[in-house]
């Protein structure tokens, strides 16, 4: 099984990925951390990598793209995978099309998760994090005992800068400008498949596995 999961912040990838990589025994490939992992290893993508981030610069899509493709071609990627966060423009589209040609690979579907924005908005203000041991809590869907304190430790919670409406709000914006236009990508591609993000997360994980098994 090979996907990629599309949706802006908030929309529930990373929950969606974690529940399917346990289910199928396929790695969750989330660009961000094998960047990170690229250059801790460092790999001849890694190393090119880390040239540009210790200057301050932008990764560019061709070392990102090479990264990915090391990651794909790794024994646990066999069975499958799970892209999370990538692609996130066209022309990453276009070169990973061109990577798992290149690999033998087809994509089974592109799930993309929709979700209503101000709820996005609600979802993540109202994240928590202890400053301490690290927890999550949410303000209305998971609260503390006592407000503004962890349940675990005792520690402070704080709402961190990313968390924050105008911080979101950009973020949302730029998701819309970069990665909205994957959806039409995809749509012509016959991949495209468009799961209702706004339910429950075991139902949206049931709708998921009903298009893989449709698939």
């Amino acid at each position: 099984m090979k996907l990629i999961l599309l949706g802006p912040p908030g929309a529930g990838k990373g929950t969606q990925a974690k529940m399917l990589t346990e289910r199928f025994g396929i790695p969750q490939i989330s660009t961000g951390d094998i960047l990170r992992g690229a250059v801790k290893d460092a790999t001849p993508m890694g190393m090119k990598a880390k040239a540009y981030m210790d200057a301050g610069a932008l990764v560019p899509d061709d070392v990102v793209v090479g990264i990915v493709q090391e990651r794909l071609q790794q024994d646990d990627c066999g069975s499958g995978f799970i892209l999370d966060g990538f692609p996130r423009t066209v022309p990453q589209a276009d070169a990973l099309k061109v990577t798992l040609q290149d690999l033998g690979k087809d994509l089974d579907a592109v799930i993309s998760l929709e979700v209503d924005t101000e709820a996005l908005v609600e979802r993540l203000t109202g994240r928590r994090t202890c400053c301490n041991c690290g927890r999550g809590f949410h303000v209305k869907f998971d609260p503390p005992v006592s407000p503004g304190v962890c349940n675990a430790c005792g520690g402070e919670l704080i709402q961190r800068e990313d968390d924050q409406e105008e911080t979101i709000r950009k973020r949302l914006e730029v998701y819309r400008e970069q990665t909205s236009p994957l959806i039409q990508y995809y749509r012509e591609e016959g991949l495209l498949v468009e799961v209702d993000g706004m339910q429950d997360m075991n139902r949206v994980q049931d709708q998921i596995l009903s298009v893989l098994r449709a698939a």
